[in-house]
């Protein structure tokens, strides 16, 4: 069968200035392109041979525009990727590198939603609001997680010079009072440019049980983990299919794809076939990891030979010091997160395989970023096997022999893992520190790969120009041959601020543009300029003591032959170092990183943040269907509360989830089973408290409720739970011990059935629907409130690792 062959766009391509050919009766420089008017003779009859309109144009970007293919991985160290030296089998990132080329002085910002904003705009991230993640937003113009109007995104400006556009996979970027099924969409994806979206939203995602929208609405998974279901892999089907669709029917239209599947990043989930190839791989611990990436890395080629391998820093252990029984779970960890970046990278290795049966690999510029920041270091010092249990900072209930007695269930259904701190500072070997860590390598630099056989010459090589995330926007519309816009949806444009890299694609020793660039996430910060690197820790994600102030932050000084930061020269050469920290401080403020804000409670409690709130009051009304994230509810923990339904309950009697908040690893759910109201209370998948009605629901309309009466004393205590069918108890039971901070990172909120993994053990995945009416679901809080006791750090805690 002859494969069908992509006809070209007929229009003629911008010169390099971004102007449009000399034909072309338009400006691309004001989107959406204005409507063209048609002056001259009007005739009565269309049958007159002096009509005469021209004929309506399908819009086109310039001749010979590529197809963009944007991957962006979440949370990869520099030095995991095979292809950058590291210990996980990348093949695609390969294959993709031999013939396309390598860069190894890329940069991110260290931190998920600034980097994928300021990816998408442009702009740096405080420029278009994004300094922290979007839960830690605030009134502060670089801290609103609001895209500013005048800093339009990539994929508008593609989409309104004629490019197909879509995006697959994770969005942080919408603001938190804006994730609901009501909006307001404009930063969705289909409200910034993207034609369509298949994801998530929020900073990370159950691969088994994945929380997803197409569009605006919320959908299940197709299948099932116990039919293979994994979200990476139906990612990649809804990206081939929509590729597949849309060079059938569109085949002299480029497409922009942003295709950001959310792994690696926590919870590292992969099935068993993929894991299994790294068994035994890892025994020997991440000081040998680091020592054998070291030396993969110079062999390659993508750091220099005298490269020296920073030291490992005090507040990370040793190999040697962790306890020998924990050595074998450790071990695991790694085993699933290496299957986990090789079952990814597969994945994307089938986009490039679509992309080659349709004959438009060579007519497609793809950008693989291997990461979003360095690899994440909140996993704590020995790892978890609920990431949930950390975030609610009770680690504590994860002993060595609870982890080691679970070393089997690392990275299934009934896992919701993370590999440990030692791990994650090894994968961004040769740098120091981690993800978060914004003002040294190991939590900005990120390999990347760029491929486009039209318009990159030299397979294989290597570039070291300094660049930064914010360079590909006007790098891709150079290539496309598409001026920057002045004037988009009638809002004037502020520039971009990147810096193209074009250059780069066909001259290896291309100088330098990218001259200076600013470091900040909360309150780490550093400075680039002309090779010369200044920057100071002012935090470590893993540990909640309280930051010093700014002013008493240590900075360190490293020069341009320094290529990993090893040699500190704050004290040879204070007066260079005073240089950068006072350019540090005239990028910061041009760019609105000031004011400075390291706060915890503060940046999470939106009253002090000045952010709007969605919910707000002690009642909240649900109805049967909703679907809605755990933000969009009532706070229940730690305090009493009562949750009351009114059904309709058919004469042969019914079965199934009235409502419930959370999943398999902690939450709650009211349900019905053999005709009995019944309520569950799972404390991180560890432990299930139920409580049964003690007879059936008669048929016809009811107000079933449950009342938890808190025992108050502090967080996280037990209540007693009572159940009533019109107002009439029918049921006591016991809560234990209750979750203080948050269920879960992305499971929902349901009513009238359990989306994502089942909140109890009585019901499954699927097959949980409510067979009765629900009128409505009513909760009601108390005033005996224990929230003001969650201390800062650990409200800051839960905030950053859910991005």
């Amino acid at each position: 069968m002859t494969k069908p062959t992509a006809s070209k766009p007929n229009n003629s391509k911008s010169n390099a200035a971004g102007n449009t050919a000399p034909h072309e009766d338009f400006s691309r420089s004001i989107l959406p392109i204005p409507d063209p008017r048609h002056v001259g003779l009007t005739t009565y009859d269309a049958k007159d041979p002096d009509t005469s309109y021209p004929p309506i144009r399908a819009l086109r970007p310039p001749k010979d525009a590529p197809n963009v293919l944007i991957v962006m991985l979440d949370d990869v160290g520099f030095g995991a990727s095979s292809a950058f030296g590291g210990p996980c089998h990348t093949p695609t990132a390969e294959r993709l590198a031999a013939s396309g080329l390598k860069y190894n002085r890329f940069h991110t910002t260290a931190l998920c939603s600034p980097t994928r904003q300021a990816l998408l705009t442009g702009r740096n991230h405080h420029s278009v609001g994004m300094g922290a993640i979007t839960e830690m937003a605030t009134s502060a113009p670089g801290n609103s997680s609001v895209r500013p109007k005048d800093k339009a995104t990539l994929a508008e400006m593609l989409k309104l010079n004629g490019y197909s556009t879509a995006q697959l996979g994770k969005c942080h970027e919408v603001p938190i009072w804006e994730v609901s099924p009501m909006g307001p969409f404009n930063q969705w994806p289909t409200g910034s440019g993207f034609e369509y979206f298949y994801g998530f939203l929020g900073g990370e995602a159950n691969q088994y049980y994945p929380g997803l929208y197409e569009g605006t609405t919320a959908v299940e998974p197709p299948k099932t983990p116990e039919e293979g279901y994994t979200l990476t892999e139906d990612l990649a089907n809804r990206a081939i299919t929509w590729i597949r669709q849309q060079k059938a029917l569109l085949p002299d239209k480029p497409f922009f794809m942003y295709f950001a599947p959310g792994a690696t990043h926590a919870p590292h989930h992969v099935p068993k076939e993929w894991s299994d190839k790294y068994k035994g791989k890892f025994d020997g611990g991440w000081d040998k990891l680091r020592e054998e990436i070291l030396a993969r890395q110079k062999k390659l080629g993508v750091i220099p030979e005298d490269a020296v391998l920073t030291a490992r820093h005090k507040e990370i252990p040793a190999w040697d010091e962790m306890p020998e029984k924990l050595k074998p779970v450790l071990a695991k960890q790694m085993e699933i997160y290496a299957g986990f970046f090789e079952q990814v990278d597969h994945h994307v290795g089938r986009l490039v395989d679509t992309l080659e049966d349709l004959e438009i690999l060579d007519d497609t510029l793809i950008y693989f970023i291997i990461g979003d920041n360095g690899a994440s270091a909140e996993g704590t010092i020995n790892g978890c096997f609920n990431e949930m249990a950390v975030l609610n900072a009770m680690p504590g209930i994860e002993t060595v022999d609870f982890l080691f007695s679970k070393i089997d269930d690392f990275g299934t259904p009934e896992a919701y893992n993370h590999y440990a701190v030692g791990w994650a500072h090894a994968l961004c070997t040769p740098y120091q520190w981690t993800k978060q860590i914004a003002s040294h390598w190991g939590g900005t630099r990120n390999g990347l790969i760029v491929h486009w056989p039209k318009g990159v010459k030299g397979k294989g090589e290597i570039r070291s120009q300094f660049h930064h995330v914010i360079d590909v926007a006007k790098t891709v519309l150079e290539a496309a041959g598409l001026p920057e816009p002045t004037i988009v949806n009638s809002i004037a444009q502020a520039p971009l601020e990147g810096t193209s890299m074009l250059p780069t694609f066909t001259e290896p020793k291309a100088p330098e543009t990218h001259l200076v660039q600013y470091f900040e996430i909360m309150g780490n910060r550093g400075i680039y300029h002309n090779g010369w690197t200044a920057c100071t820790r002012h935090r470590t994600p893993w540990k909640a003591d309280e930051p010093p102030p700014f002013d008493a932050d240590v900075w360190e000084l490293y020069s341009p032959d320094d290529w990993t930061q090893a040699n500190d020269l704050s004290k040879k050469d204070p007066k260079k170092l005073a240089e950068l920290q006072r350019l540090w401080l005239i990028e910061a403020v041009k760019y609105n990183v000031v004011p400075l804000d390291d706060r915890g409670f503060e940046r999470i409690n939106p009253d002090i943040a000045g952010r709007p709130q969605l919910i707000k009051g002690n009642s909240q009304m649900l109805f049967q269907g909703m679907r809605v994230a755990e933000g969009c509810v009532l706070t229940l923990k730690n305090k009493s509360h009562s949750v009351t339904a009114e059904i309709v309950v058919p004469e042969k009697g019914a079965t199934g989830v009235l409502v419930t908040q959370g999943g398999s690893m902690g939450g709650w759910t009211l349900y019905v089973k053999d005709g009995k109201l019944k309520y569950c209370y799972n404390f991180f998948g560890i432990e299930h408290y139920f409580t049964e009605a003690d007879k059936p629901i008669p048929a016809g309309k009811h107000q079933v409720r449950m009342e938890f009466k808190y025992d108050g004393g502090g967080l996280a205590k037990g209540g007693d739970i009572t159940l009533y069918y019109d107002g009439k108890a029918v049921g006591k039971g016991r809560v234990e011990k209750s979750q203080p901070m948050g269920y879960s990172a992305d499971e929902a909120c349901d009513v009238g059935g359990d989306t994502g993994s089942p909140a109890s053990p009585d019901y499954g995945p699927s097959g949980n629907l409510f067979t009765g009416e629900i009128a409505w679901v009513q909760i009601d809080i108390g005033e005996d409130d224990h929230d003001h006791l969650i201390t800062a750090e650990d409200r800051l805690r839960i905030a950053m690792a859910r991005q």
